[in-house]
């Protein structure tokens, strides 16, 4: 997507550049812009691209259900940032998540997809043919050239936007949740901020950096509780007492090769819960620095 209007200003937060525009008449990022393909969404409804954007504000994402990647994250984040947006969700901010694999992703693979990560009203999942998808994610700005080294197949990025004002944001669909939400209900929306005021007193001081903690936080808390019980995932905070180190670096690792290879462990938790653990292709490093925070937070565990 090219922004071709006179930028007024611009404010880096967290590396997403967000910029106003002088606009002439009206911004281009309208039915001139967008391609209203035709689309099929979880419940088999057919619907066309620009007529579900217009005039609304949205948040965009394109994934695939088979994905062991960075898919299953990414829409775990949403499903948090659907949690703080509340009722605004399918009312004045909706959800379109856009499969790049339709030939595997029917609508009721995609229905069984979303109803695994809890998608309310206003979260629609959508699937259609190869040649529009790709049309749309390259006009979307979040088209990934295929690449042999990149298992992932795609890099999971999120556009945020709003029709109606043609202002539009592009950032990492892993972010922090409350981030997202803040853009999309305050920042994109163009709603007044709904907390009351607080000061700098009230800030309580931030804790030491730790790496580990910043681990779980950004890649594990989506699907994982930690004393606050199971989410989409089991409750990690004994996990450390249940699981040797061993099994706990082979598993972080590697989760969809332990489950191929036939782990009666790996086998029970994909039984067990709807959503699989995917390959978060952490260094050695990170994995270590995990599971020294979870067993920082639960204790060694007991031979």
């Amino acid at each position: 997507m090219r922004i071709t209007e006179r930028w007024t200003g611009a404010l880096v937060v967290g590396g997403i550049v967000l910029a106003s525009v002088v606009v002439a008449g009206q911004s281009r990022w309208h039915g001139d812009y967008f391609p209203n393909v035709e689309l099929t969404t979880q419940n088999g409804e057919h619907v066309r691209f620009y007529d579900l954007i217009k005039g609304r504000t949205v948040a965009i994402e394109l994934i695939y259900t088979s994905c062991q990647f960075a898919c299953p994250l990414e829409t775990a984040r949403l499903a948090q940032v659907q949690k703080l947006l509340g009722d605004r969700m399918g009312k004045d901010i909706f959800f379109y998540s856009i499969s790049i694999d339709p030939a595997r992703d029917t609508p009721a693979v995609m229905k069984a997809f979303a109803e695994k990560f809890g998608a309310g009203p206003g979260w629609t999942f959508l699937t259609g043919k190869a040649e529009d998808i790709e049309l749309l994610s390259r006009k979307l700005g979040l088209y990934t050239k295929p690449d042999p080294e990149n298992k992932d197949g795609h890099t999971p990025a999120l556009l945020l936007g709003n029709e109606a004002t043609g202002q539009w944001i592009r950032g990492s669909a892993v972010d922090n949740p409350k981030m997202m939400a803040t853009m999309l209900g305050e920042w994109v929306a163009g709603y007044p901020a709904t907390a009351p005021s607080r000061t700098y007193a009230d800030a309580k001081p931030l804790p030491k950096f730790d790496n580990g903690r910043y681990l779980f936080t950004s890649k594990c808390a989506a699907c994982h509780g930690l004393g606050d019980g199971a989410k989409l995932g089991p409750d990690l905070a004994r996990i450390a007492r249940a699981r040797d180190r061993a099994w706990l670096t082979r598993y972080i690792s590697a989760p969809d090769q332990m489950l191929k290879s036939g782990d009666p462990i790996a086998i029970e938790l994909a039984a067990k819960y709807q959503v699989r653990m995917p390959n978060l292709q952490l260094s050695d490093r990170q994995i270590q620095d995990v599971i020294e925070y979870l067993v920082s937070v639960a204790g060694p565990a007991r031979h």
